[in-house]
């Protein structure tokens, strides 16, 4: 199927936009199926990033249930490198910030495979450009370098991050 073809499937299956208070509880579930529990979000982290920049969220909701299927979140901030202080002090966020450390694209297995995860993170970097952010930072394992890659993603060796006591990549889009 041709990008632009899917982009309307997925449009129609799904709503993207910025996740609700009210779903906080989804996006922790979510949270712990996908990731293992030394890499995940605490819940206590999930609900205070979501209470903190609920639009630094992109959240895809299956039309047909209403429920999340799966999202991205980040922080911006003008700072330029990851640091794995990110994932646990939400008050490093700056709604100014010229940056976005991504911090989690969580789909959920039944809706894999189908082009999800990619819609998101287009769409995701498309907003965050029209706001005039320069570039987004995440850090990834080996396994899904190429994936990133795919989407756009510049691989920058290895991260200065221990997260969950894994070895992490940094990757690097230019908005800009």
């Amino acid at each position: 199927m041709d990008t632009t073809k899917r982009r309307k499937e997925l449009g129609k299956r799904f709503e993207f936009r910025n996740i609700l208070q009210e779903e906080a509880e989804q996006a922790v579930v979510i949270e712990k199926v996908c990731f293992p529990p030394n890499e995940a979000c605490s819940e206590t982290m999930m609900k205070e990033r979501i209470a903190m920049a609920p639009e630094q969220f992109l959240v895809a909701v299956d039309r047909e249930t209403g429920k999340l299927a799966g999202f991205l979140n980040g922080l911006s901030t003008d700072e330029g490198t990851f640091r794995d202080e990110f994932f646990t002090n939400a008050s490093l966020y700056d709604p100014a910030g010229k940056n976005v450390m991504l911090l989690g694209l969580d789909v959920l297995p039944e809706y894999r495979r189908q082009g999800l995860a990619s819609e998101i993170m287009s769409r995701y970097l498309h907003r965050e450009q029209e706001k005039g952010r320069n570039c987004v930072i995440l850090t990834c394992l080996d396994s899904r370098v190429s994936m990133y890659e795919k989407m756009g993603f510049e691989n920058n060796g290895l991260a200065d991050s221990s997260w969950g006591g894994e070895q992490w990549f940094e990757m690097r889009y230019k908005l800009m």
